[in-house]
């Protein structure tokens, strides 16, 4: 069932209404005093359970920094597990709109996730920001209810394979990551930027999402002078701990899922050297940052990562939408007009803003996992050692030819001999 986290405003909300009827109040100072109902879907069981977990972590974050208010509107906030499967994100979605009547959903986790529902959000024209990839809902099926101030799942890579092809000045790769929709787009666009900067991909591995075993994987990386990995949740421990194991000296490189911070804590010496590409990083030296960092760290005792700070993001989008319709959604089409006009300068990944389709313009963290003193007393640590800026999903293609070709997928880019 869905958990509904805060219930204090049905007083409030009671009170204001007789008041209006006696009064005669304008209509928007009774939306304002109604509670905002903010939904959440996201996974608290199974391998991407981690994430999932940060993600409420990141919205509990800001609500608790905010006094649990939306431009002047108590929130009511509403966390769903969807168990990582597309059907039960679906039961979830339903269950957000149609019962418990949420202004916004906020998630969900997974790109396979959010095409589950992508079609039932549209119908029932519920503003959803996510932070799933699925990069065709902002690309060639643009769903108007659906705004992500995130990343696709190609678009870190993209920064990626670029970056591994003329910084690393490497020229094979091999492409390991999870058998399904987020997995086939990162790896897609790390291929299709790799080799338009002279690099040749030479396989790409599909690994069962759970797998807990990476040796005959791993057996299989001969020749190459590069690995590129894309695992989420648990999956990047395991696997850098087996590709140390079987002795594998190749550079590895992963997108924001792979490296991410919040799993600095968990990785070993087996992760030192390992380059990652992130619309957020935990060592970005700005007032926002910071704030949010250490309010993560002061409540849970656990560092931010991209689950988090993405769902923290989000509420920083949703309630400068809201200031600027007036504290009201009613207008559901006004509303989404609001969200995608929005330009924040400073939130902890930096400045953003969201292209035509709905997909986020904005800075991407290229870090390298090293040894080094830090805040939080971590014993490795992201260190950013470049910035990219106004990243676009459509990377440096023009957008009308990147959407002539098909979306990223198992067998596209296919494979080219090296």
């Amino acid at each position: 069932m869905s958990r509904k986290l805060t219930r204090r405003t049905f007083m409030t909300a009671t009170a204001a209404g007789a008041a209006a009827a006696t009064f005669k109040f304008p209509t928007p100072a009774i939306a304002q005093a109604a509670p905002f109902k903010l939904g959440l879907l996201t996974v608290k069981t199974g391998p991407l359970a981690q994430g999932g977990i940060q993600m409420e972590q990141g919205v509990l974050t800001w609500l608790k920094l905010h006094g649990n208010k939306m431009a002047g509107r108590k929130v009511e906030f509403i966390s769903a597990d969807t168990g990582g499967k597309p059907a039960g994100t679906k039961t979830k979605a339903q269950e957000l709109i149609e019962r418990d009547k949420v202004d916004v959903i906020l998630g969900p986790l997974a790109a396979f996730e959010l095409l589950a529902i992508s079609d039932y959000i549209r119908e029932h024209k519920t503003p959803t920001l996510s932070l799933a990839g699925a990069d065709d809902i902002t690309q060639r099926k643009p769903n108007p209810y659906f705004l992500r101030p995130s990343a696709t799942s190609s678009q870190a890579m993209h920064v990626m394979g670029h970056y591994t092809a003329k910084e690393m000045g490497k020229k094979k790769a091999i492409c390991i990551d999870y058998d399904f929709a987020f997995g086939y787009e990162q790896q897609g666009g790390f291929q299709a930027a790799f080799e338009k900067d002279g690099g040749c991909v030479a396989n790409k591995l599909w690994v069962p999402l759970g797998t807990p075993d990476y040796t005959p994987y791993l057996a299989q990386m001969t020749g190459i002078d590069v690995l590129c990995q894309g695992f989420a949740g648990s999956g990047p421990l395991a696997f850098m701990k087996q590709y140390a194991n079987i002795g594998l000296k190749f550079p590895v490189v992963t997108g924001e899922t792979g490296g991410d911070d919040a799993l600095l804590h968990a990785f070993g010496d087996e992760a030192l050297g390992m380059m990652s590409t992130c619309p957020y990083t935990l060592d970005l030296d700005t007032d926002a940052n910071k704030k949010f960092a250490q309010a993560m760290f002061k409540n849970f005792k656990v560092v931010p990562g991209f689950y988090a700070a993405g769902l923290y993001i989000n509420c920083d989008v949703v309630e400068a939408a809201l200031k600027a319709s007036g504290g009201t959604t009613h207008d559901k089409e006004k509303f989404m007009a609001a969200l995608k006009a929005v330009k924040l300068k400073d939130t902890p990944r930096g400045p953003i803003s969201f292209d035509h389709l709905g997909n986020v313009v904005g800075n991407f963290y290229v870090r390298r996992i090293e040894k080094a003193k830090n805040p939080y007393g971590l014993k490795l640590w992201n260190k950013t050692v470049k910035t990219y800026e106004n990243v676009s999903q459509f990377w440096t293609w023009p957008e009308k030819e990147f959407l002539a070709h098909p979306v990223y997928s198992r067998n596209y880019p296919p494979l080219k001999k090296c």
